[in-house]
């Protein structure tokens, strides 16, 4: 028997306009709908629709979770800030985390993610190499103090996150359990109704090797992925990698300066030329980890910074500001070439391959160079993929142009290795006797970003429309105004709930039949099931909430229809 939610007795109350700060689908509809209330910024309260949503989604990762073997625990969310400073991630986390002290002055944090925690658990737990290989899962609130919380429950301060780790002794065991995790996402998503592409991914601040996202195309989505439209290949641009063979290049003349007044930046440089900006080299000065470094780009594209970063991490990158050129005469404002750049460490993208000449600074003011040869006439330290990718960039995998799309990402999953195995000394005693070190694996789903990503790919101009299996009733039962509706909408309700059809049934008096239809299709339960005019007669009109078709059945038809499909 499944419950019968009374919109009489039910906390909801929904809005005709969109909220004032909304700017996304999800947030304007989880908002107006009645599923969600916002408590401060990147705080969210879950109204009890909304709470029906977020547990249905828990469940169907809690079953597929489990299928595979793994085990569910409860680590806290108020965790010691030693153990994410013996990983060095209290400092990378920089801002993101949020610290506080308690009354003896003991320093916390609120945990973002929880390698650390679990990797503590595991050595005071498990001792031997028979005890493995494990997979251990929690879903529980995250908490991370982002700047400019925005899209509703998308990107908040506090949200509803799976976080599952795997523990082997050997790097086979690793690669199971991380494709038993993807598989297990896989079915995960397609549970969900969720459209979604698995690209390949950086670890950044999680550390390790292997990786992949799951991603929801939707224009609100604050990541952009690469898809190639004549192979497999689909990639965060961040993960995007290009590779240029050498040129030849004995064709190019010596080194020639050029007199270019008042152009310290490519467009002018390129405007009093008369040559293409991808003809000119751009050397953009960062510093990381304070020490100032050129990065080499060729002049029409533009530098990723967070590309950078994450080849650089746990480095941190920042851009050099105009007092980092006091004391420096070999750093010419606008007009920096890498050659002659003895103290400065050279970064280049691949598109610098040795070979191909470039106009670029002479490290003079108002003077450039031609004829500048990448390996003849400067050396590159590290060739670093690092420019933003754009819509028509060679496939890595097969030369098409790529196609670029927004996406909120779902889930992640990494291949950690021995990063926090060492930190902690995460060791089990092997079937030799001796100590061999674990090695792990991290996967994580964001559950309240489910939410939004569904939200934003499934609704529609009347509202929300969610997928059977996470939506909070399967039937939206709408008694249409008088009695004689009403209790023909609560009687049919209730035989629903009898066998096992879970329903909501608008039963509230004093509302328009108008008011009831708008509301039922901005919550979006996928049957609408209308006790209207034909009642008398024990007629019902059923509607599909996506593809809108209606048809008229009696009580009986009705009600064996909606119980085969549940």
């Amino acid at each position: 028997m499944a419950q019968v939610q009374r919109m009489s007795r039910l906390m909801i109350k929904t809005l005709r306009d969109d909220p004032a700060d909304a700017e996304t689908l999800n947030h304007k509809l989880l908002v107006r709908a009645g599923y969600v209330r916002r408590t401060a910024a990147g705080i969210w309260t879950w109204l009890p629709l909304g709470k029906k949503v977020l547990e249905n989604i828990t469940r169907v990762v809690r079953e597929e979770m489990d299928a595979i073997g793994g085990q569910e625990v409860l680590l806290p969310a108020l965790l010691p800030k030693e153990s994410y400073e013996a990983s060095g991630r209290y400092d990378e986390y920089g801002d993101l985390l949020f610290r506080l002290r308690d009354r003896k002055g003991a320093e916390y944090l609120l945990g973002p993610t929880h390698e650390e925690i679990f990797t503590q658990v595991v050595k005071d737990q498990i001792t031997s190499y028979k005890d493995l290989p494990v997979i251990l899962y929690q879903i529980q609130t995250k908490y991370r103090d982002e700047a400019r919380p925005r899209a509703g429950v998308l990107r908040g301060r506090e949200f509803q996150m799976k976080d599952s780790y795997s523990f082997d002794t050997t790097d086979e065991g690793l690669a199971e359990a991380y494709g038993l995790h993807r598989a297990a996402y896989i079915r995960i998503f397609e549970r969900l109704g969720l459209d979604y592409r698995v690209v390949s991914a950086v670890s950044g601040a999680m550390g390790g090797s292997a990786s992949e996202e799951f991603l929801a195309p939707a224009p609100a989505g604050e990541d952009t992925f690469v898809d190639c439209p004549a192979c497999d290949y689909a990639a965060n641009t961040e993960a995007v990698t290009f590779e240029a063979a050498p040129a030849d290049g004995s064709a190019h003349g010596p080194v020639e300066e050029l007199d270019t007044p008042d152009t310290p930046t490519i467009e002018t440089l390129a405007a009093h030329l008369g040559v293409p900006a991808s003809a000119t080299l751009k050397n953009l000065l960062v510093k990381i980890d304070g020490e100032i470094v050129a990065v080499g780009v060729p002049g029409d594209r533009e530098v990723d910074l967070g590309k950078l970063g994450e080849h650089l991490a746990p480095a941190v990158v920042e851009l050099v500001t105009a007092e980092d050129f006091e004391g420096r005469p070999d750093l010419v404002r606008g007009y920096v070439g890498p050659q002659g750049l003895d103290k400065v460490r050279y970064i280049a993208d691949p598109r610098v391959a040795p070979g191909t000449a470039w106009i670029t600074g002479a490290n003079k003011d108002g003077v450039h160079a031609k004829n500048v040869v990448a390996g003849r006439d400067f050396e590159v330290d590290d060739y670093l993929d690092v420019v933003v990718v754009e819509a028509g960039d060679p496939c890595p995998k097969c030369g098409t142009g790529l196609k670029l799309d927004r996406a909120i990402e779902i889930g992640h999953i990494f291949q950690l290795g021995r990063k926090y195995a060492d930190t902690f000394q995460l060791d089990v005693l092997g079937q030799n006797g001796k100590p061999v070190r674990v090695t792990m694996g991290s996967y994580g789903i964001g559950v309240s970003r489910a939410v939004a990503a569904l939200a934003e790919q499934t609704a529609d101009e009347q509202g929300l429309c969610w997928p059977r299996e996470i939506a909070p009733a399967d039937v939206h039962v709408v008694a249409a105004g008088k009695a004689l509706q009403t209790e023909l909408a609560l009687d049919v309700a209730e035989r629903l709930g009898a066998a096992g059809v879970r329903v909501m049934v608008d039963d509230r008096a004093g509302v328009s039949p108008g008011v009831k239809f708008t509301d039922a299709e901005l919550i979006g339960v996928p049957k609408i099931l209308v006790a209207g005019r034909r009642s008398a007669e024990g007629v019902l009109e059923l509607k599909d909430r996506r593809t809108g078709e209606r048809e008229e059945l009696t009580v009986d038809e009705a009600i064996a229809r909606l119980t085969a499909e549940g």
